[in-house]
């Protein structure tokens, strides 16, 4: 998922043709949506840009899995959850490798049916109704396994893929990618890391992230919070 300066320039030039689309499906997650800047092991800056629905349903014609980026005011005002049957429009991605979500720009937000309201009780995933973004940017977060975001945490209120850029060659050239992360408790048993993350720099090679800048990011959080 990584792509060189070059690539990103000559697809800052050539962008991807933008249309709207119709979509409808019933809701499966809804998870914070985020931007994450890395530079070396220096820094691992984490914005809040609102919240990512993921839908099985029809989107284009088709029916399949996918995923809608929604702003911080949709989500309140609507207050998705998972069950709840959904349709909208939004447009596709005009540079899909700095995007997890298929589209974005969602309008027209309508829900065609309602489950009950979620159990804020259940825990381990934790699939009550999700919080402002200020909550996760204040909690923080740790890397998540990707395997564990698929699976198990899929659902959970605190997991999270993010879009992340790369400082490879400062001020000059960045790499993109993807990354699972936990807003959550660090007591879940579910949690688990993965493998330690390789962040490169030009004519240095890799950089390893191996947990020590989640404890950072996380310091101010006890066990069970």
């Amino acid at each position: 998922m990584n792509q060189s300066g070059k690539e990103f320039e000559s697809q800052m030039t050539n962008r991807n043709e933008q249309y709207k689309i119709e979509f409808s499906g019933i809701i499966l997650s809804v998870q914070p949506r985020s931007n994450v800047w890395r530079y070396r092991l220096d820094n691992r800056t984490h914005s809040m840009t609102g919240y990512n629905i993921f839908l099985s349903g029809i989107a284009e014609g088709d029916e399949r899995d996918f995923a809608i980026a929604i702003s911080e005011k949709q989500q309140q005002k609507l207050r998705f959850h998972i069950g709840d049957e959904i349709r909208g429009t939004a447009w596709t991605k005009m540079y899909p490798k700095l995007e997890y979500a298929d589209y974005y720009r969602a309008g027209g937000l309508k829900k065609l049916s309602e489950v009950p309201a979620p159990d804020e009780n259940a825990k381990s995933p934790w699939i009550g109704e999700v919080p402002e973004l200020t909550v996760y940017a204040r909690r923080g977060c740790r890397m998540l396994d990707s395997r564990s975001w698929k699976t198990k945490c899929f659902q959970c209120k605190w997991a999270c893929m993010a879009n992340v850029a790369i400082e490879y060659n400062w001020g000059i050239t960045q790499k993109f990618r993807f990354e699972s992360f936990c807003y959550g408790p660090k007591s879940c048993k579910l949690y688990k890391m993965g493998r330690p993350r390789a962040v490169p720099y030009k004519d240095c090679g890799s950089y390893y992230d191996e947990g020590w800048l989640d404890d950072i990011c996380t310091e101010q959080r006890g066990y069970d919070e």
